[in-house]
């Protein structure tokens, strides 16, 4: 009966329908895109280390109670440092120092600009968990003369050389037109939603050499430690705690004047982001999906005022008020679901577009699913219980005099 009714109103069930619809689009769509992104930063975090901390002046987070000027005034990381923290950390498995500058690359009459150089100390294709796809790594002799050895990115090769294969072996201009020779070419690494070097696109040259084009105050150098397997980040940090601030010689009641940045701490403060996302996600979305549940219960009214008469004789002919009830409930929910799987579509839809647009791979996990069903479920009975009630209270007499 409820499918009959649907069919022979299809313009009311149209619009009914749409509500809903757009209502469950707009949840799931919200739910599954914010789900899929925090999946995807939670992913590339770690690809960056679970037990990796990055030693700058720098606090990765924004503390908004510590002045940025502060931040400002701190010294940079010193090379040096990186050979002391090693003597006197032992825990540390490995520990590489960094500088960077944004430059072009030449070849011939082509010219690539806005790339990272990155000026690396012998442990940072380690800490970094870098592989080298074409050609090789920089070795221990081009660490130590400071050559002009290079390994540039999958994305810089392509666009230079056609083939990354193409690359290996080729003499590039660099900053100040300073020659080098292309040894090795990075994996791809692809887009990602935490790609903080970009290696795709970046050069990568030994430390001595960098040093040519740019002065360690102007890098913005940091030292990357990765602690030894089994060490837990506050212990690792404990220890760099009380190295750093040996080297740095400060006294018991100065502050650090350092940060410590480690990804497990990061990670958690991009979990309160989604949190506060997500909320904010729900709000939007249920203002449409209220709307449709108007919608849905204005429809049932409507519905209960063109069924007066039928009522009143299901009822002088013995049906209870549950059997009412049921009817109409069963109808509203029939018209939920109906709905909610249109708008299930709809997402899935946009989640195959989103995955070729965005970085990420856009998912709907099966508990987004079932809290889509129970969702419809939920609007349908709510939407329909007053007009069903209603419906279910009308007097058999009265009801049968009817006309509308």
């Amino acid at each position: 009966m409820a499918l009959q009714e649907f069919r022979s109103n299809k313009l009311r069930t149209f619009l009914s329908l749409l509500g809903i619809t757009f209502g469950i689009f707009c949840i799931i769509s919200v739910l599954a895109t914010i789900s899929s992104m925090k999946t995807a930063v939670q992913d590339d975090i770690k690809k960056l280390g679970t037990n990796t901390v990055f030693i700058d002046k720098w606090e990765y987070r924004n503390d908004n109670n510590y002045p940025w000027w502060r931040y400002y005034k701190r010294p940079t990381p010193k090379f040096e440092e990186l050979k002391q923290l090693k003597d006197r950390v032992p825990i540390i498995q490995n520990a590489s120092y960094m500088t960077q500058l944004q430059s072009k690359v030449e070849y011939g009459s082509d010219m690539l600009n806005g790339l990272n150089y990155y000026g690396v100390t012998e442990d940072f294709s380690k800490t970094e968990h870098l592989n080298v796809g074409e050609g090789r790594y920089l070795q221990q002799s081009d660490f130590d003369n400071g050559t002009n050895s290079i390994v540039i990115g999958y994305t810089i090769a392509e666009k230079m050389f056609g083939k990354a294969e193409l690359a290996v072996g080729k003499t590039v201009r660099l900053e100040n037109d300073k020659p080098a020779n292309v040894i090795g070419v990075l994996e791809k690494q692809g887009q990602n939603m935490m790609d903080m070097f970009g290696y795709d696109d970046c050069i990568i040259v030994p430390y001595k050499f960098m040093r040519q084009m740019v002065r360690d105050e102007d890098g913005q150098p940091k030292i990357i430690v990765e602690g030894k397997e089994n060490v837990s980040i506050p212990a690792l940090k404990d220890e760099l705690t009380g190295a750093m601030r040996t080297i740095h010689k400060l006294a018991p009641n100065q502050e650090d004047n350092y940060s410590l940045n480690d990804i497990e701490s990061f990670s958690k403060f991009m979990d309160s982001i989604f949190s506060n996302i997500n909320i904010g996600g729900w709000a939007i979305a249920a203002l449409s999906l209220i709307v449709g549940m108007f919608g849905v219960a204005n429809i049932m009214f409507v519905t209960v005022r063109e069924r007066t008469a039928q009522i009143g004789l299901k009822k002088a002919l013995g049906a209870k008020k549950s059997t009412i009830v049921s009817e109409f409930l069963l109808e509203s929910s029939f018209l939920c679901i109906i709905g909610g799987m249109i708008g299930m579509v709809a997402v899935f839809i946009l989640a195959a577009i989103l995955s070729n647009v965005f970085s990420f791979k856009v998912f709907i996990p099966l508990d987004i699913i079932g809290l889509a069903v129970g969702i419809c479920l939920f609007v349908g009975i709510l939407a329909g219980i007053i007009p069903a009630v209603t419906a279910s209270r009308l007097d058999p007499v009265v009801a049968i005099r009817s006309t509308n």
